[in-house]
């Protein structure tokens, strides 16, 4: 029998292979936790993660070599059926709860999370976010945490104003709302907040005052991503990165493609961007059919695409948190063009590692610039990689986060949670 405290770690993923935002985060704090503690992970499956059986049984056994125990996936029954999807949206406004409490509903996982319980007591509870809120009730009264990946109530009212189509825009403004409710409602009940940002943080205590929050960063893995001096750079290449399912980077792109790139091809006609991320065909084929653009989708390492750029680009104007894509980048020795929002929570300092930019015809030039003026190009890489260096590794992110674990887990004042 261990000696180590156990965690319990719900998450709304299998986070392998760890190949977006939220699958990389999860799975670098996992890996970070199990140094220190037993760590056991009742995930579920998102269909588009692992689109087969294979490919979700390869994603378990891997996982498994990194934690001390990994329950079986479940499914997320919307993913598969329709009539489920349009039952829980149904439920949702019927009820006036939020969607994710419905759509997170399965027998299944509640059998897992009970066998979890009952097999071992954790010493702390992770919700890997609070869209998983519907087990709070089924917990027992030991110190939990929830990870905001980002403000989760801000990300959809965000979508809803950038959304075209009326009706859909409204239902998203009434999701916002109801999540928003949500977090009024139960983050002052977690002994603590794991926020990606001080300006999460400080979102996240405007809507509820007496939530205790605690910033862990993303980070990158320093010894993978490298500059890459075997590879040189290709003149007038550009990278974005980012899966286009998730709708701040399909946003993102939709607005680069049409208010930007224009410009830069006016700048540097032999400019070429490329795409790089998980997508669906209907968008591969959209953003291919633009001259000077390739989506490559997924890719089995981004090493060498970000090797080959000259320039990443984030034009992100949706979303929270922190962006993994910035990190990755900087880590590879990259220069980057980002939107405030984009590079939002991250030690940024535009001119010194990274070039801010929100206007479309300044992002545009901003982008020529580094495509065209080597010495800029070589201060903004060289900066990346020390600003990396000094404060984004996992490892000392790592450390950080289980001295926050081991010091809620030592004073043991586990608050009553707030019951949905």
């Amino acid at each position: 029998m261990s000696s180590r405290p156990r965690v319990l770690v719900l998450s709304q993923c299998l986070p392998y292979p760890p190949d977006s935002g939220v699958t990389n985060r999860t799975f670098n704090v996992l890996r970070q936790l199990q140094r220190e503690f037993d760590v056991v992970v009742l995930p579920y499956h998102r269909r588009n993660h692992q689109p087969n059986a294979e490919a979700l049984r390869a994603a378990q056994a891997a996982l498994e070599g990194f934690v001390t125990r990994v329950a079986a996936p479940v499914p997320i029954r919307a993913e598969h059926a329709i009539v489920r999807r349009a039952w829980d949206h149904g439920r949702s406004l019927l009820r006036g709860r939020a969607y994710t409490y419905y759509e997170y509903a399965s027998r299944q996982y509640r059998d897992h999370l009970q066998g979890a319980l009952a097999d071992a007591p954790p010493a702390l509870i992770h919700l890997d976010s609070l869209v998983l809120h519907r087990w709070i009730p089924h917990l027992p009264r030991v110190p939990q945490v929830c990870t905001h990946h980002n403000i989760e109530s801000d990300v959809l009212r965000l979508r809803g104003t950038r959304t075209r189509s009326p009706l859909l825009a409204r239902y998203i403004l009434h999701q916002a709302a109801m999540v928003e409710a949500t977090e009024r409602r139960l983050v002052a009940g977690f002994r603590a907040n794991i926020m990606m940002s001080q300006e999460d943080a400080e979102r996240l205590r405007r809507l509820a005052p007496h939530a205790r929050t605690v910033v862990v960063p993303n980070g990158v893995d320093t010894t993978f991503f490298v500059p890459d001096t075997s590879r040189p750079p290709i003149p007038g290449r550009i990278v974005f990165l980012g899966p286009t399912y998730l709708f701040p980077n399909r946003d993102g792109i939709e607005y680069l493609l049409e208010q930007i790139w224009p410009h830069i091809r006016a700048a540097v006609p032999s400019a070429t961007l490329r795409l790089i991320g998980k997508s669906p065909a209907a968008d591969r084929a959209r953003f291919d059919a633009v001259p000077g653009v390739a989506c490559l989708g997924l890719v089995p390492d981004i090493r060498p695409h970000l090797a080959e750029a000259s320039c990443c680009v984030v034009p992100l104007r949706v979303g929270g948190g922190t962006r993994l894509k910035i990190l990755d980048s900087w880590a590879m020795g990259k220069a980057v063009v980002s939107t405030s929002l984009g590079c939002e929570g991250l030690d940024a300092a535009d001119g010194e590692n990274i070039l801010i930019r929100d206007d479309p015809k300044a992002f545009a030039k901003a982008v020529a610039t580094v495509l065209t003026d080597p010495g800029l190009r070589c201060r903004l890489e060289r900066n990346a990689r020390q600003t990396v260096e000094a404060r984004y590794s996992w490892d000392m992110i790592g450390e950080r986060l289980r001295a926050a674990y081991h010091e809620i887990i030592g004073s043991r004042l586990a608050q009553p949670v707030v019951q949905t």
